[in-house]
């Protein structure tokens, strides 16, 4: 009989932490010399998140992306390039680790990362295990650059996409580099941000690096977006066998007045994993992630009789 492997899970659902922000948008420039004050306050307010969810039994919390700023990509302006740290060394970074080491608990952190060898710019996931120790980091693969019904993005301005290179990753499985895998204590962890859920490559090949809990986290608003937010996830954890996690921020940022519809949650390949009460701002649940090596209860085998080899076929003379 297959030992049960359970585990609880978090993700936060939550929004800038900073109360004071400019009114409006032309009165943004007078936030150049508070960089530091916003940062400490979102990590505060995460940290705290983080807290609250180990003292009700996760073993995993993933922040939300870009967790320790307002989503400033919603327009084009330098001054928030400086907000950048480095994966390693940042000032996050060190808060982080010291609470995932106090609370016992996997932390997964989205900031905004400056590689301090090559100066380039990422939206970075940096894992941290219930010791404080960092495993290895992802960068966001796929950058949008666009507008829907509710505003613009213009992420392109602010940072690249991964170049895989991923530097000191002790824990990753994955050969790929592009899309890290990571070894913990609860399981194997991977992670896409964002805009990187839409490419049908991407949980593909964390699945084929050994991921068996996936996290998403993201900053996404309009109508299209709220319509497919459920059902790509739910499509992705039964095509390839994974539980995964997506979060959103919720509410709103001002001086913006776009509205983050929230709605995070967790799916596997038996589809919605039912959410436990928590605290305002978290998401949790259950995981077992033994069943993912069981046999599934619709009868089907997908990665036996996938057919990789009619997909792309050769173009003919």
């Amino acid at each position: 009989m297959t030992a049960r492997r359970v585990i609880r899970a978090a993700l936060t659902q939550t929004k800038n932490a900073y109360l004071d922000m400019p009114a409006k948008v032309e009165d943004l420039p007078s936030l150049s010399g508070k960089m530091n004050d916003i940062r400490e306050a979102n990590v505060a307010h995460n940290c705290d998140l983080i807290a609250a969810a180990a003292q009700h039994g996760a073993r995993i919390i993933c922040l939300g992306e870009l967790c320790t700023a307002p989503y400033f990509a919603l327009y084009t302006d330098p001054m928030w390039l400086a907000f950048a740290e480095d994966a390693r060394s940042g000032p996050s970074i060190a808060a982080f680790r010291k609470t995932a080491q106090t609370h016992r608990i996997i932390v997964i952190v989205p900031i905004f990362e400056i590689d301090s060898g090559s100066g380039k710019r990422f939206n970075t996931a940096v894992i941290i295990d219930e010791h404080g120790e960092i495993l290895g980091k992802y960068r966001k693969t796929h950058i949008p650059c666009g507008q829907n019904d509710r505003g613009s993005f213009h992420e392109t301005f602010y940072y690249g996409a991964s170049d895989g290179q991923l530097g000191e990753s002790r824990a990753n499985i994955a050969p790929n580099p592009y899309f890290p895998v990571f070894r913990t204590s609860i399981g194997n962890v991977g992670v896409a941000i964002c805009y990187d859920r839409h490419f049908e490559g991407v949980m593909h090949s964390l699945k084929a690096g050994g991921a068996e809990l996936c996290f998403s986290p993201a900053i996404t608003f309009g109508k299209k977006s709220q319509q497919v937010w459920h059902q790509e996830f739910f499509v992705d954890a039964v095509r390839h066998g994974v539980f995964i996690g997506g979060s959103n921020r919720q509410g709103k940022e001002p001086p913006w007045t776009i509205e983050y519809f929230g709605e995070s949650y967790f799916c596997g390949p038996q589809g919605l994993c039912p959410s436990l009460a928590a605290p305002q701002g978290l998401v949790m649940t259950d995981l077992d992630l033994s069943t993912l090596a069981e046999p599934d209860s619709a009868g089907w085998n997908l990665p036996r009789d996938i057919r990789y080899d009619i997909y792309s076929p050769r173009s003919r003379a």
